[in-house]
Parts: C-alpha cells; sequence; structure tokens
C-alpha cells in the first residue's frame, strides 16, 4: 500500500500545498499512551482520495502548517472514534478541527450493532484490519515497514466508507444529526488536572470511608511520582486492584503485604518499604484533614415527576424500536430526568432548551405534546 513517510519540515510543506486542495480528508494518528507516562502523539496519517502521508511529528515536532487544513469548514475531515484524536491534536500541537465527520459515530446512527473499525471494514470491505500493533510503542524509532503499512491502513477505506455512510444517513434523513454531534465532538478538549486529589478519578473511590480514601491518596501519589520518574503509565507501576487493597487493609509490616494478590515478590523487593512509609503516612492524616469523596445530594422527586420519567423512558424504549437506534442515542439519561423534572406547560419552547437540534427536530413536538398530556 503506497505512501508517503514525511519526517521533515520540507517534505511536510509540500504535502500540506496538496493536501488543503482536497475537498476529503481521512485522518487517524498513533500515539504511546501505553508505554510513557506523558502521551503523546507519534505518527499522524491522512490520506486523500489519490495519496496517503504519514507524518512523524517526532521528527517535525512543528505541525503547526498543519493547522488551517483541520480547521479549513471546506475540507471534510474524516476519522473513526474521533475523541481521542481531537483532544490530542489539541493538546500536542494546538489543532483544532471544522468540518469533522466521524465514521463510528455515523454507523451508530445508522442503528450498526458493531462499530468498530474493524468489524465496519470487515463488513462493507471485506477487509481484515490486523490488530497486531494496536497496543505498540510508536515512539520508538525507526518504525518497521510492517508498523507503517498497519498505521496507514486505517485510513485508506475511510473516504469510501464516509461515501457509503453519506448516501444511507442522506436516505434515512440522519446525516444532519450526525452533522450535529461530529460538531459537538470536535469542541472536546484534554481536561487539566493538575491540582485535584487524584482518588477522584479512582474507580470505586466513592464508596470508601474517608481514612481510607486518606491512604488511597497517599498510594496514588507515591504511584504518579514513581511513573514519572521511570516514564511508565501509572499502572505499569501498580495496578487499582493492588492500591485499593493496600487502602483498605493498611498493612503495617512488610509480612502483612505478602499474599495481596497483583503484588508480586519482585514488586514487594522493590516497593513493599516504600508502600509501608506511605501508607503510615496516610494512616497518620489528622480527622480534621480526611478527604472526602464529593456527593451529589440525590435529587428527590415528586410523584408526578416520577411518573413523567417513567413516561419518558417508555417512551424512548419505543422509539428505539422504531428507529433501530440504540436508546442512550436517541436521549441519555441526563436529559430524560432534566425533561421529567420540567413543568412543561402549554408551550414546547422549553424543550428546545434542554434538546440537541436534531433531537427537537425529530422528536420535539412530540416529547412536548407526551410531557404536557
Amino acid at each position: 500500500m503506497g505512501f508517503e513517510f514525511i519526517a521533515n519540515i520540507s517534505q511536510l510543506e509540500l504535502a500540506a500545498k496538496l493536501l488543503e486542495r482536497e475537498p476529503l480528508l481521512a485522518c487517524d494518528l498513533e500515539a504511546d499512551s501505553m508505554h510513557h507516562y506523558k502521551e503523546k502523539v507519534c505518527l499522524v496519517q491522512i490520506s486523500s482520495p489519490g495519496a496517503s502521508y504519514i507524518i512523524d511529528p517526532l521528527a517535525c515536532q512543528d505541525l503547526s502548517i498543519l493547522a488551517p487544513i483541520f480547521a479549513n469548514p471546506r475540507i471534510c475531515k474524516i476519522f473513526h472514534g474521533a475523541d481521542y484524536d481531537v483532544r490530542s491534536l489539541h493538546r500536542d500541537f494546538g489543532i483544532e478541527i471544522h468540518n469533522l465527520f466521524d465514521t463510528m459515530i455515523a454507523c451508530q446512527f445508522l442503528g450498526e450493532a458493531e462499530f468498530g473499525l474493524a468489524a465496519v471494514l470487515r463488513k462493507r470491505f471485506g477487509v481484515e484490519l490486523d490488530k497486531r500493533f494496536q497496543q505498540a510503542d510508536w515512539s520508538r524509532r525507526p518504525i518497521s515497514g510492517e508498523m507503517l503499512d498497519y498505521a496507514v491502513k486505517d485510513t485508506t477505506l475511510l473516504i469510501p466508507l464516509y461515501e457509503q455512510l453519506k448516501e444511507e444517513l442522506g436516505s434515512k434523513g440522519r446525516f444532519a444529526w450526525v452533522q450535529e454531534e461530529c460538531e459537538l465532538l470536535s469542541r472536546v478538549r484534554s481536561a487539566e488536572r493538575r491540582d485535584e486529589p487524584l482518588f477522584l478519578r479512582f474507580k470505586g473511590a466513592s464508596k470508601l470511608s474517608p481514612p481510607t480514601l486518606a491512604v488511597l491518596e497517599s498510594l496514588l501519589k507515591f504511584r504518579e511520582t514513581e511513573a514519572e520518574r521511570r516514564d511508565v503509565p501509572p499502572f505499569k507501576v501498580l495496578g487499582n486492584e493492588v492500591l485499593r487493597v493496600l487502602a483498605e487493609r493498611k498493612p503495617s509490616t512488610l509480612g502483612e503485604l505478602d499474599g495481596i494478590t497483583g503484588l508480586s515478590p519482585r514488586l514487594l523487593q522493590r516497593y513493599g518499604v516504600s508502600l509501608l512509609t506511605v501508607i503510615k503516612e496516610g494512616v497518620a492524616t489528622p480527622p480534621g484533614q480526611y478527604p472526602e469523596f464529593p456527593h451529589s445530594p440525590r435529587k428527590k422527586r415528586t410523584p408526578a415527576n416520577e411518573a413523567r420519567l417513567k413516561l419518558l423512558k417508555a417512551w424512548r424504549e419505543s422509539k428505539s424500536d422504531k428507529t433501530g437506534l440504540a436508546p442512550g442515542l436517541i436521549a441519555n439519561n441526563a436529559l430524560l430526568e432534566t425533561l421529567a423534572d420540567q413543568n412543561p406547560g402549554s408551550e414546547n419552547s422549553w424543550v428546545l432548551e434542554n434538546l440537541k437540534q436534531w433531537q427537537f427536530s425529530a422528536f420535539g413536538a412530540e416529547l412536548a405534546t407526551l410531557l404536557a398530556s
């Protein structure tokens, strides 16, 4: 499969001049999140109808020449599962994407049961994607020819896939729906969480007591420091389940560490003494300084609101059956709860404030009538 590998600014400038003339560009990227503490974009793949490029941002560190192309509303940028790509391109290069089309979202709005890229390409083109390098360390150089071939395959079929999906969405009257969802997706950004407690991102932390949270936070800070020192993802230092068990049991001797699942003899030898010190520090946290997981107060609903919510969920299930769309795609629970908690009265303008434009166009009047009755 032919492509041009771009590893210097001169090559990038020539490619950019060609790419800016194209109406459709298929895009993807590869990163190193499985291998380094601070993840980064390691390859950017772009295919036009007639050519494919693999750009090495570790060699061409300034990708600003591509920013006008991604921002150009005349050029449709096609991704599959673009959330991570949108966040990463903006985080690493300040690139904003306008006129984004996500083929995964399109498949969802066509009611496809499987919408992963491998499944979609297998079904529509009979192509099997080789996923051997899905979790490879893309920051390593040189990159093998096999890895480059793998990288470019994800974009070469996105343009014909886009053409198929656009036609099918148009026949169902759902192309504008996908456009709106893609516009919202193009605005997502990576969150800055430098000053917030680490336990807020720890699954299951909301169920732990304040004294246990104090120990967990100490352990998480230790893991974060060690991961940064070794330049590896935190999960490669110690797994979440190990930290949870340590925080709950609060061992104080090496013997009490022995036998904890996931804490191998090698890890015990490397971190045993340090873990006991960290746990001791967490246990010593004064009660007045215990961290607490912020719980949103559960909203009490009136019987009328509960009845409206039940009605809305039944409506959603019925609409899902008729359209072939997943219930959560039609309206998520948060939206239904918001609608149920409002007093609709006789006007339907209140619905517009809560629905996306495509939802209002497709279901707004129906919902207003349903709730007002």
